[in-house]
């Protein structure tokens, strides 16, 4: 008698919108659990958790400086982290040095292991082969538990002012330092952010734009 093969599994961050992926995972017989994940977009086992990042998204987290905040916070959670760039490599924006020494200093200094998807299809097929891999063969679930790293107060205040498009770790810090709150922030008009080294005009009226839009709900 044929032993029924056990389902592979795949925890999503909730906020993953790629739909495509999520119905070629299904079809393939992958069981999808859903959470608000505090690194990454998809654990696979207990140590490995992958970034999913388009080319557009991957080369403006260069230059905004997300990119090595957010996978420095991989590296501490998970000891064999993965980021997938996804697209066509015709389609980068910046130089081909600047790229490859990215690359090189996410394997180097984070231990991330860089693989290109052409598109959601094979980025799925990616995620179930890997998953396949460390719960079939290596017999490692993945789990939410057993992160290495809590986020403090300032993290979370990093995070969220780092989120506003053109911001960034190193300048949410700054504006940290200057303002002491994310209130304190909010309540700034544009000459006043401008007192932050590297925020000028056009920066400070943006920033003022996002913050004090009223909402408008689309649904």
């Amino acid at each position: 008698m044929l032993m029924q093969q056990q389902s592979l599994k795949i925890i999503v961050d909730n906020r993953e919108r790629n739909m495509d992926i999520m119905d070629s995972l299904s079809v393939s017989g992958v069981d999808l659990n859903f959470a608000q994940l505090p690194v990454g977009d998809y654990i696979i086992s207990d140590r490995i958790c992958v970034e999913r990042k388009t080319i557009s998204d991957f080369e403006s987290s260069i230059m905004d400086g997300r990119l090595f905040e957010q996978v420095g916070r991989l590296h501490e959670s998970f000891g064999k982290p993965i980021l997938i760039i996804e697209g066509d490599e015709a389609q980068h924006r910046l130089g081909d040095n600047v790229i490859l020494g990215t690359i090189l200093k996410l394997y180097i200094d984070y231990n991330i292991q860089v693989i290109a998807s052409h598109g959601p299809q094979h980025t799925a097929a990616i995620l179930s082969k890997v998953a396949q891999r460390e719960q079939a063969a290596e017999k490692r679930e993945p789990r939410l538990t057993g992160l290495k790293k809590a986020y403090t107060t300032y993290e979370w205040q990093t995070l969220i002012l780092g989120s506003i498009p053109g911001i960034g770790p190193k300048l949410a810090h700054k504006m940290l330092v200057h303002f002491k709150t994310i209130k304190g922030v909010a309540s700034a008009d544009a000459k006043e952010l401008m007192k932050v080294d590297k925020i000028g005009k056009k920066k400070a009226e943006h920033i003022c734009s996002i913050l004090n839009a009223e909402f408008q709900d689309s649904l």
